[in-house]
């Protein structure tokens, strides 16, 4: 995901995002600003920056601001994560992303996607694209492994920014609130997958993903990510330490574990991210138990999501080109 000569608002606005000193959003919106007759000096920008980072963390120490039930902190996502996560979208990948027509401004989606990379930074691209790219800046709320919600501080991040259990329960109760729901089915068989195997997508498990959608008439979209298997490339995986470490995988990188924590530096590659049309479940909400319709769904989203990923792949002849 040849550009045109114009620019586009959003291209404008990833070069200069928000931040927490922004005015507050409306309906996922920031309003527009003020024109001034006389343009602000430097010293008065940066006074307004350290104000609104005041303000900020009064607002944090006072406790005021709004967690939902799952622990999701939309502020603390845009202030904190979001322009962190914006720096490796947009200046280390040089991430392209298309189809994003295919994500309505409102109401519940489910996003499937492709998993790789050893670890799991495809999942935080992902998000920041759908919520920096798209015209409604809509979240993307994870679901994700039950090691990631044992982990201490692993734990409290993917709370914060929107994660809950990869539970149908839990998918279902968002969906129904309309909320766009990201699952990655191939879980670590997908990121600790070996370099060998790089864009060939693994088992997608039991469909649990697609019993979610269909219990709430949800729409699949399924989106292909290539760029991610690049970042670490898993040589090896040393099981016997794995398993003393209760760890799914062990990888063994040309970086890591030689460099020690330098090795955990994601190398450079060029990210593709595609939408893929959404495919309606609504009529086939009575079949949400009927074990034949969920395996045909799941396949129908691996094999378009498959070839999705070939052809991002012959648009991207260099995993490090510009």
């Amino acid at each position: 995901m040849s550009e045109p000569e114009m620019r586009s608002d959003d291209e404008t606005r990833l070069e200069n995002p928000p931040s927490a000193v922004d005015p507050p959003r409306h309906n996922g919106h920031h309003p527009a600003p003020r024109q001034s007759a006389v343009p602000e000096s430097p010293g008065d920008l940066w006074d307004k920056r350290i104000a609104g980072g005041l303000a900020f963390l009064r607002r944090r120490l006072a406790g005021d601001y709004e967690v939902d039930e799952f622990g999701f902190d939309p502020e603390l996502t845009e202030a904190v994560f979001h322009p962190l996560l914006r720096r490796l979208y947009r200046d280390w990948f040089r991430t392209e992303v298309t189809g994003l027509e295919h994500i309505s401004a409102e109401g519940a989606g489910l996003v499937v996607g492709n998993h790789s990379g050893t670890v799991a930074l495809d999942a935080l691209i992902l998000s920041t694209a759908l919520h920096h790219e798209h015209p409604a800046h809509r979240y993307l709320r994870l679901l994700g492994a039950d090691l990631v919600f044992r982990m201490p501080v692993v734990s409290e991040i993917a709370r914060k920014t929107g994660g809950t259990m990869a539970c149908n329960p839990d998918a279902e109760r968002l969906l129904r609130g309309g909320e766009l729901v990201g699952v990655f089915p191939e879980g670590f068989k997908g990121i600790g997958k070996l370099y060998a195997e790089r864009y060939k997508l693994q088992r997608f498990g039991r469909g649990g993903f697609v019993s979610a959608a269909l219990r709430t008439g949800t729409p699949i979209i399924p989106v292909a990510i290539v760029g991610g298997e690049e970042i670490y490339p898993m040589l090896a995986d040393l099981k016997p330490l794995a398993r003393l470490l209760k760890l799914p995988y062990f990888p063994v990188t040309p970086t890591f574990p030689w460099l020690g924590p330098l090795g955990m530096v994601p190398l450079p590659s060029k990210w593709l991210i595609e939408f893929c049309p959404p495919i309606p479940t609504a009529h086939l909400v009575d079949s949400a138990d009927d074990p034949l319709v969920v395996f045909n769904l799941a396949d129908q989203v691996r094999e378009t999501i498959q070839q999705t990923l070939h052809e991002l792949l012959e648009r991207r002849p260099d995993p490090f080109g510009p």
